[in-house]
Protein backbone atom coordinates (compact mmCIF):
# COMPACT_ATOMS: atom_id res chain seq x y z
CA UNK A 1 0.00 0.00 0.00
CA UNK A 2 2.60 2.44 0.74
CA UNK A 3 4.10 2.30 -2.74
CA UNK A 4 0.58 2.75 -4.48
CA UNK A 5 0.16 5.73 -2.28
CA UNK A 6 3.64 6.88 -3.57
CA UNK A 7 2.66 5.96 -6.90
CA UNK A 8 -0.39 8.35 -6.59
CA UNK A 9 1.38 10.92 -5.61
CA UNK A 10 3.94 10.85 -8.48
CA UNK A 11 1.10 10.59 -10.69
CA UNK A 12 -0.32 13.88 -9.48
CA UNK A 13 2.67 15.53 -9.74
CA UNK A 14 3.49 14.62 -12.77
CA UNK A 15 2.96 17.82 -14.73
CA UNK A 16 3.36 20.77 -11.83
CA UNK A 17 6.75 20.60 -11.38
CA UNK A 18 9.51 21.83 -13.83
CA UNK A 19 9.27 24.90 -16.02
CA UNK A 20 7.10 26.34 -18.61
CA UNK A 21 7.88 25.02 -21.81
CA UNK A 22 8.95 28.03 -24.40
CA UNK A 23 6.88 27.18 -27.51
CA UNK A 24 3.34 24.90 -27.49
CA UNK A 25 4.95 21.53 -27.93
CA UNK A 26 1.17 20.44 -29.66
CA UNK A 27 0.13 20.38 -33.25
CA UNK A 28 -3.01 21.53 -34.40
CA UNK A 29 -3.42 19.70 -37.54
CA UNK A 30 -2.38 16.21 -35.58
CA UNK A 31 -3.24 14.57 -32.32
CA UNK A 32 -1.21 15.71 -29.75
CA UNK A 33 2.16 13.72 -29.15
CA UNK A 34 1.96 13.49 -24.99
CA UNK A 35 -1.80 12.20 -25.55
CA UNK A 36 -2.29 10.59 -29.23
CA UNK A 37 -5.87 9.67 -28.56
CA UNK A 38 -6.89 12.92 -26.95
CA UNK A 39 -7.25 14.22 -23.35
CA UNK A 40 -9.93 14.58 -20.86
CA UNK A 41 -9.26 17.38 -18.03
CA UNK A 42 -11.38 17.28 -15.08
CA UNK A 43 -11.67 19.71 -12.30
CA UNK A 44 -11.22 18.26 -8.65
CA UNK A 45 -12.85 17.36 -6.80
CA UNK A 46 -15.69 18.11 -9.27
CA UNK A 47 -17.84 15.25 -10.18
CA UNK A 48 -15.37 12.35 -9.25
CA UNK A 49 -14.40 12.84 -5.14
CA UNK A 50 -17.13 12.70 -2.82
CA UNK A 51 -16.51 15.69 -1.04
CA UNK A 52 -18.88 16.78 1.75
CA UNK A 53 -16.87 19.42 4.35
CA UNK A 54 -19.94 18.96 6.20
CA UNK A 55 -18.33 15.95 7.33
CA UNK A 56 -15.64 17.37 9.47
CA UNK A 57 -18.11 19.16 11.36
CA UNK A 58 -20.59 16.89 12.22
CA UNK A 59 -21.19 15.43 15.73
CA UNK A 60 -18.58 18.35 16.92
CA UNK A 61 -21.24 21.29 16.88
CA UNK A 62 -24.77 21.52 16.55
CA UNK A 63 -26.06 21.73 12.94
CA UNK A 64 -27.17 25.60 13.41
CA UNK A 65 -23.47 25.66 14.52
CA UNK A 66 -22.34 24.22 11.11
CA UNK A 67 -24.74 25.92 8.85
CA UNK A 68 -23.63 28.87 9.87
CA UNK A 69 -19.76 28.35 9.68
CA UNK A 70 -20.06 26.89 6.01
CA UNK A 71 -22.78 29.52 4.97
CA UNK A 72 -22.22 30.21 1.29
CA UNK A 73 -23.44 32.95 0.98
CA UNK A 74 -20.79 35.00 3.69
CA UNK A 75 -18.85 36.83 1.91
CA UNK A 76 -15.93 36.10 4.25
CA UNK A 77 -16.74 32.97 5.50
CA UNK A 78 -15.61 29.43 5.24
CA UNK A 79 -15.68 29.57 1.26
CA UNK A 80 -13.37 32.41 1.61
CA UNK A 81 -10.70 31.11 4.21
CA UNK A 82 -10.87 27.77 1.68
CA UNK A 83 -10.24 29.87 -0.87
CA UNK A 84 -7.22 31.28 0.41
CA UNK A 85 -5.62 27.97 1.48
CA UNK A 86 -6.08 26.77 -2.08
CA UNK A 87 -4.44 29.51 -3.18
CA UNK A 88 -1.30 29.07 -1.61
CA UNK A 89 -1.82 30.98 1.81
CA UNK A 90 -0.61 29.94 4.61
CA UNK A 91 -3.95 28.17 7.07
CA UNK A 92 -2.78 30.47 10.04
CA UNK A 93 -2.73 33.77 8.29
CA UNK A 94 -6.16 32.48 6.63
CA UNK A 95 -7.76 31.82 10.46
CA UNK A 96 -6.33 35.16 11.29
CA UNK A 97 -7.92 36.81 8.45
CA UNK A 98 -11.54 35.27 9.07
CA UNK A 99 -11.26 36.18 13.18
CA UNK A 100 -11.34 40.00 12.22
CA UNK A 101 -14.53 39.48 11.51
CA UNK A 102 -16.23 36.60 12.75
CA UNK A 103 -14.13 36.84 16.40
CA UNK A 104 -12.37 34.14 18.17
CA UNK A 105 -14.75 31.28 19.51
CA UNK A 106 -16.31 31.20 15.94
CA UNK A 107 -12.63 31.18 14.34
CA UNK A 108 -12.22 28.44 16.44
CA UNK A 109 -14.89 25.96 15.11
CA UNK A 110 -12.79 26.77 11.48
CA UNK A 111 -9.89 25.57 13.08
CA UNK A 112 -11.53 22.36 14.29
CA UNK A 113 -12.84 22.26 10.33
CA UNK A 114 -9.79 22.10 9.07
CA UNK A 115 -8.01 20.07 11.28
CA UNK A 116 -10.68 17.40 10.23
CA UNK A 117 -10.18 18.57 6.71
CA UNK A 118 -9.21 15.17 5.23
CA UNK A 119 -12.63 13.49 7.02
CA UNK A 120 -14.42 15.46 4.12
CA UNK A 121 -13.06 13.59 1.18
CA UNK A 122 -14.57 9.97 1.35
CA UNK A 123 -13.38 8.53 -1.54
CA UNK A 124 -14.34 8.49 -5.46
CA UNK A 125 -18.25 8.43 -6.29
CA UNK A 126 -20.01 5.48 -7.54
CA UNK A 127 -18.81 4.41 -10.82
CA UNK A 128 -15.86 6.84 -10.92
CA UNK A 129 -12.97 4.57 -10.70
CA UNK A 130 -14.64 2.17 -13.31
CA UNK A 131 -15.22 5.02 -15.78
CA UNK A 132 -11.67 6.31 -15.29
CA UNK A 133 -10.40 2.93 -16.17
CA UNK A 134 -12.65 2.65 -19.15
CA UNK A 135 -11.20 6.05 -20.54
CA UNK A 136 -8.06 5.08 -19.96
CA UNK A 137 -8.98 1.68 -22.17
CA UNK A 138 -10.60 3.82 -24.71
CA UNK A 139 -7.43 5.71 -25.63
CA UNK A 140 -7.78 8.91 -23.87
CA UNK A 141 -5.75 10.59 -21.37
CA UNK A 142 -6.62 11.77 -18.04
CA UNK A 143 -5.54 15.02 -16.21
CA UNK A 144 -6.77 17.01 -13.55
CA UNK A 145 -7.28 20.63 -11.99
CA UNK A 146 -7.60 20.64 -8.43
CA UNK A 147 -8.52 23.36 -6.18
CA UNK A 148 -7.43 21.99 -3.09
CA UNK A 149 -3.69 21.74 -1.65
CA UNK A 150 -1.05 18.88 -1.79
CA UNK A 151 -1.17 18.48 2.23
CA UNK A 152 -4.83 17.12 1.37
CA UNK A 153 -4.49 15.11 -1.41
CA UNK A 154 -1.41 13.60 0.23
CA UNK A 155 -3.23 12.88 3.57
CA UNK A 156 -6.15 10.99 1.52
CA UNK A 157 -3.77 9.32 -0.76
CA UNK A 158 -5.37 6.07 0.26
CA UNK A 159 -8.87 7.43 -0.42
CA UNK A 160 -7.74 9.15 -3.71
CA UNK A 161 -6.07 6.30 -5.11
CA UNK A 162 -8.26 5.73 -8.29
CA UNK A 163 -6.68 9.61 -9.48
CA UNK A 164 -3.97 7.44 -10.04
CA UNK A 165 -5.04 7.20 -13.14
CA UNK A 166 -4.51 10.53 -14.31
CA UNK A 167 -1.28 11.20 -15.90
CA UNK A 168 -1.03 14.42 -13.93
CA UNK A 169 -2.45 17.14 -12.02
CA UNK A 170 -1.68 20.83 -11.41
CA UNK A 171 -2.70 21.80 -7.56
CA UNK A 172 -4.14 25.46 -6.95
CA UNK A 173 -1.93 25.76 -3.79
CA UNK A 174 1.20 24.95 -5.79
CA UNK A 175 0.30 27.25 -8.26
CA UNK A 176 -1.57 29.85 -6.30
CA UNK A 177 -4.29 29.79 -9.19
CA UNK A 178 -7.74 28.59 -9.55
CA UNK A 179 -10.20 27.66 -11.23
CA UNK A 180 -12.07 30.95 -11.80
CA UNK A 181 -8.56 32.02 -13.97
CA UNK A 182 -8.46 31.34 -17.29
CA UNK A 183 -4.47 31.19 -16.86
CA UNK A 184 -4.65 27.87 -14.71
CA UNK A 185 -6.35 26.37 -17.99
CA UNK A 186 -3.44 27.47 -20.08
CA UNK A 187 -0.77 26.74 -17.70
CA UNK A 188 -2.84 23.38 -17.26
CA UNK A 189 -2.14 22.93 -22.19
CA UNK A 190 1.12 24.45 -21.87
CA UNK A 191 2.45 22.07 -18.84
CA UNK A 192 0.97 18.98 -19.88
CA UNK A 193 1.42 19.58 -23.76
CA UNK A 194 -1.75 18.62 -25.11
CA UNK A 195 -4.12 21.07 -27.05
CA UNK A 196 -7.34 22.74 -26.88
CA UNK A 197 -8.67 21.50 -29.97
CA UNK A 198 -7.96 17.82 -28.46
CA UNK A 199 -9.12 18.20 -25.08
CA UNK A 200 -12.36 17.82 -23.47
CA UNK A 201 -13.04 19.93 -20.21
CA UNK A 202 -15.13 18.73 -17.47
CA UNK A 203 -16.81 20.31 -14.25
CA UNK A 204 -19.90 20.51 -12.42
CA UNK A 205 -19.83 24.28 -12.91
CA UNK A 206 -20.65 25.63 -15.73
CA UNK A 207 -18.88 28.83 -15.68
CA UNK A 208 -15.67 26.98 -15.27
CA UNK A 209 -16.79 25.16 -18.41
CA UNK A 210 -17.47 27.97 -20.38
CA UNK A 211 -14.11 29.03 -19.52
CA UNK A 212 -12.49 25.91 -20.84
CA UNK A 213 -14.87 26.59 -24.24
CA UNK A 214 -13.62 30.07 -24.52
CA UNK A 215 -10.01 28.92 -24.66
CA UNK A 216 -11.04 25.88 -27.44
CA UNK A 217 -11.43 23.12 -24.98
CA UNK A 218 -14.88 21.12 -25.77
CA UNK A 219 -16.53 21.63 -22.28
CA UNK A 220 -19.12 19.73 -20.98
CA UNK A 221 -21.24 20.27 -17.94
CA UNK A 222 -21.94 17.05 -15.98
CA UNK A 223 -23.83 16.44 -12.48
CA UNK A 224 -22.92 12.84 -12.16
CA UNK A 225 -20.74 9.75 -13.27
CA UNK A 226 -24.11 8.30 -14.74
CA UNK A 227 -24.70 12.13 -17.15
CA UNK A 228 -21.27 12.05 -17.83
CA UNK A 229 -20.90 9.12 -19.27
CA UNK A 230 -23.88 9.06 -21.32
CA UNK A 231 -22.17 12.70 -22.94
CA UNK A 232 -19.26 10.96 -24.00
CA UNK A 233 -20.62 8.16 -25.18
CA UNK A 234 -22.34 10.68 -27.70
CA UNK A 235 -19.67 12.01 -28.40
CA UNK A 236 -18.64 8.98 -29.70
CA UNK A 237 -16.33 7.44 -26.50
CA UNK A 238 -16.56 4.10 -25.41
CA UNK A 239 -16.71 4.61 -21.78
Amino acid sequence: MARQHQEFQQGLSQGVSGDLPGEELFSEDRPDPVAPGGSILFALPGILVDWDLRRALIGQYPDGVVDMVLDPDDPWGFACVSKQINLGVDPQQALADYETTHGPAVAWVVRVCLENYTLAVKGLLPGASDLLKNLRRAGLTLWGLAATTSQLTEAASEALLPLSALKGALISSQEHLDLSDPLFYRLALRRFAISPRHTIFVDMDSEHVAMADRLGMEGIVARDISSLRQLLRQRGIAC
